[in-house]
């Protein structure tokens, strides 16, 4: 059999539309290059599993959707990836979730989401979910589902013998209960300074490490801190790696943290080493933010592979 990997959380449909510079409230501006796009943290990281892993793992995706158009067409993109949709049921009591985003000119955004039926994910699932849960190598989770669902998540996956990573984003402050069921926590730079209760701004690479070790201490087994594009930083109480990111021009960062950390678990999955999973996932990573949207940017395997044979 192949090694497993499943994704619990949220699919969404991106509706996008660029325009000069972001409205100030209350005003209208007129934008251009209007598209939709499938997103959602948890479908973009079950997305780029599949992509990365280009059939060596079995790749499952589990959330919820209405029993709408927007619905099936993330189904169809992320079965196209290569992600088994089994695991994503529809509910009538709630549409697909969608996310409104504006970006400006200089590729900031203002984003809103309506969940809809991401909020129905519910722990009940989640212990329904125990059978795939024990043939996973890793189960990733995100916050985009509710926070119930995900400590329950977290603690099933854990009892059932799986790694457990977290993204940490939408950033917000989390209970030490539900970090010590994490074996691998990945916020960026502004979750991180918001796990750690300090105010908002980037974090130097100076500043990694001592970031790293008082993330450590909030419960997680190990953290690995991205540093957008200086880089990522591993820490597991005993072995500190340092990768360097990759000099890109970038278009569009969605999807990239989500790009990283499925590649990240899709190299451990394949028993390769922490250092080679962070050269690996910062490849992937670089690539996705030379493209627009979430998942239309996600790479493939052949061509991160073929990017980073270039690369020293």
């Amino acid at each position: 059999m192949r090694p497993a990997l499943a994704v619990a959380g949220s699919l969404n449909m991106d509706f996008v539309v660029s325009a000069a510079r972001l409205p100030a409230p209350g005003e209208t501006v007129t934008g251009h290059n209007f598209h939709t796009a499938p997103g959602g943290k948890g479908a973009n990281q079950a997305c780029a599993a599949a992509r990365l892993s280009a059939g060596r793992l079995a790749v499952r995706m589990i959330g919820r959707c209405g029993y709408d158009a927007f619905g099936d067409q993330l189904k169809a993109g992320l079965a196209a990836a290569g992600a088994d949709v089994s695991g994503v049921h529809a509910v009538r009591a709630a549409a697909t979730g969608v996310a409104m985003i504006e970006v400006d000119a200089e590729g900031r955004n203002s984003i809103v989401i309506a969940p809809g039926a991401n909020a129905m994910l519910s722990e009940a699932d989640m212990e329904q979910m125990r059978p795939v849960f024990a043939a996973s190598s890793f189960v990733l989770f995100q916050l985009e589902s509710p926070m119930g669902t995900v400590a329950a998540g977290l603690r099933i996956a854990r009892d059932e013998g799986a790694e457990t990573m977290l993204d940490p984003a939408p950033a917000r402050a989390l209970d030490g209960e539900m970090l010590r069921a994490v074996d691998v926590l990945t916020p960026n730079e502004s979750e991180a300074r918001i796990l750690l209760g300090r105010e908002p701004g980037e974090i130097e690479l100076h500043e990694a490490a001592e970031a790293a070790r008082a993330l450590l201490k909030l419960g997680p087994r190990a953290v690995v801190l991205k540093l957008g594009h200086q880089g990522a930083f591993f820490f597991d109480g005993s072995v500190e790696l340092f990768q360097a990111g990759y000099l890109v021009d970038s278009v569009d960062s969605t999807a990239a943290g989500d790009t990283f950390n499925a590649g990240f678990a899709v190299a451990l999955a394949e028993g390769k080493g922490v250092a080679e999973a962070l050269r690996f996932a910062c490849g992937a990573a670089a690539i996705s933010v030379t493209r627009s949207g979430a998942q239309p940017s996600i790479p493939s395997r052949a061509e991160v592979e073929n990017f980073l044979s270039t690369r020293a």
